[in-house]
């Protein structure tokens, strides 16, 4: 049995934290009881359906290391609105259109909250980010200034030439691998985080052959502000994360983190005081300059505060659009044919020039059908950003506590059969007559949230994951290595991708992607 389960795509690891306090549970019985009745708050309300508990866990067993497709298999039984008791910690899953509807059109604020989590409070400064921060003035204050000086549209199309020469390197890199097996993964991280290093800190961490540890520190901290906690579920029981060696990972993680920025921060105060031209300021100096003009009123942005947003933005700019890429290329070199057909479009529409400009991008209207499927299959973080009731609320006719953790699983959603055919498919030409988007209006493809909290970032990060893929798909045929097909035969069969999934906040592939670039020849030389 154990052999079968290895072979499936999605093969579940045990989780060694969550089993070890599920074990420790048993000792400590004597402790859980006299918390019990925090485990029963809600017996007199007319909760949602529930899958059945266990004393004192409740359905933290029923969790999973891929929580999106644990809570995909408990909805098919109980529902689209569904209560969980997740140790002391009561839970809701939203599975369908229907439900976050309602939550938008009558309760968008009641649902605009952000759980404190154990890792967000150590990694993030006591979340006074954006995307962790309490609903509220700050948080409103804090997102006007992300959107206003740097996700902007304007802000975004400013951006050009950085995403231009930071591919246009990618691609060099390429042309001189060309032949040879390459970890693609890597080098698009690496990208990735370039692009986002320059908009946001005027330049670059990340090595462009892709061996740096930068882009792969954001990664952990996304795994991170994730990752199971046993003090989230059970307060008093916060020491066993200290225990399993848990708050000593957050506290290096954020040790890493806040040394870089801190030399960031000083770098730019010494630039400033040197007088630098106004043009060429990066997202730091317009946060230092919001910071310098708040002195003199009622809204002042901390060193800690500044700190926590460029976490945001840079681990959730770069990671969600490397994420995207490397999903893209595993279902293309799945899937030939459509590789072929998204091929032909970009090399017609960009002809024989040696750069592809945004005017370019806006034509190849089948890739953006392609990035609108992998959104749907692949959403960066399908069970979205959690959230927390800030009051009772009454839903469908159930009642929803205060304080109740709220999972929209945009994973279910995007994979519903009343609403998609084939859900299970990579079918971009589903979009080709379509005019449904992924900007938060229409609930069935919600890759990045919807309401008031949703992703504000999602210009930036679509605007970068088009001009990367367009320029791989222009100037590079791909397969992977050793394999030894005529390019023929090869768009006929499904190619074997490994497509298991590690979990965070992005969920992105656990096997690193390595293909094998051949340069094609547009001048037909």
């Amino acid at each position: 049995m154990n052999f079968l389960l290895k072979q499936s795509a999605y093969y579940y690891e045990p989780n060694p934290t969550l089993y070890l306090t599920i074990l420790g549970f048993i000792s400590i019985f004597l402790l859980l009881k006299l918390t019990r009745r925090n485990y029963k708050p809600n017996n007199n309300k007319n909760l949602p359906p529930s899958p059945p508990k266990l004393p004192f866990i409740g359905n933290l067993h029923q969790f999973g290391t891929l929580p999106h497709r644990s809570f995909h298999e408990l909805s098919k039984k109980h529902g689209p609105l569904m209560f969980l008791q997740l140790g002391q910690t009561p839970a809701i899953v939203v599975s369908s259109v229907e439900v976050a509807e309602e939550i938008i059109k009558k309760h968008d604020v009641a649902f605009s909250n952000k759980p404190q989590t154990t890792s967000g409070k150590i990694i993030l400064y006591g979340c006074s980010d954006v995307v962790f921060a309490p609903y509220g003035e700050e948080w409103r204050q804090k997102r006007k200034i992300c959107v206003l000086e740097l996700l902007s549209l304007k802000r975004v199309k400013s951006f050009k030439y950085i995403r231009e020469e930071e591919v246009m390197e990618l691609v060099d890199i390429i042309r001189a691998r060309k032949g040879f097996s390459i970890n693609i993964s890597e080098l698009i991280i690496a990208t990735s985080n370039n692009i986002v290093s320059r908009c946001v800190l005027g330049q670059k961490y990340d090595n462009p052959d892709g061996n740096s540890s930068f882009g792969e520190l954001g990664r952990k901290m996304m795994r991170e502000l994730a990752a199971f906690s046993v003090g989230d579920f059970f307060p008093l029981l916060g020491w066993l994360d200290f225990l399993t060696g848990q708050i000593q990972e957050f506290k290096a993680t954020f040790h890493a983190l806040d040394c870089f920025y801190d030399k960031v921060l000083e770098e730019h105060r010494r630039m400033i005081k040197k007088g630098n031209d106004d043009d060429k300021k990066d997202f730091v100096d317009l946060l230092l300059q919001v910071q310098e003009d708040g002195v003199h009123h009622d809204f002042h942005l901390s060193n800690d505060n500044l700190k926590a947003i460029l976490m945001d933005v840079f681990a959730g700019g770069g990671d969600t659009t490397s994420t995207l890429l490397e999903w893209t290329f595993a279902e293309l070199i799945k899937n030939p044919k459509i590789m072929k057909k998204v091929q032909e479009e970009v090399r017609n529409v960009v002809g024989y020039k040696q750069k592809i400009d945004e005017n370019d991008v806006n034509k190849m209207e089948y890739m953006k059908c392609v990035m609108k499927e992998i959104l749907r299959l692949h959403p960066p973080a399908p069970l979205l950003i959690p959230r927390e009731t800030l009051s009772d609320v009454k839903l469908k006719g159930y009642d929803i506590p205060s304080k109740t953790k709220v999972y929209l699983n945009a994973w279910t959603i995007q994979r519903d059969p009343e609403i998609w055919n084939n859900p299970e498919e990579f079918i971009p030409e589903r979009f080709e007559k379509s005019q449904i988007d992924f900007m938060g209006q229409h609930l069935e493809l919600i890759p990045f949230g919807f309401g008031r909290r949703g992703c504000a970032g999602i210009s930036f990060a679509i605007a970068s994951t088009e001009h990367i893929l367009a320029n791989l798909l222009y100037w590079f045929d791909w397969k992977l290595p050793n394999n030894n097909d005529d390019d023929d035969v090869g768009v006929t069969k499904m190619q074997h991708i490994d497509m298991c999934e590690i979990y965070g906040l992005t969920v992105c592939k656990k096997v690193p992607l390595h293909l094998q670039p051949k340069l094609y020849n547009h001048m037909g030389k």
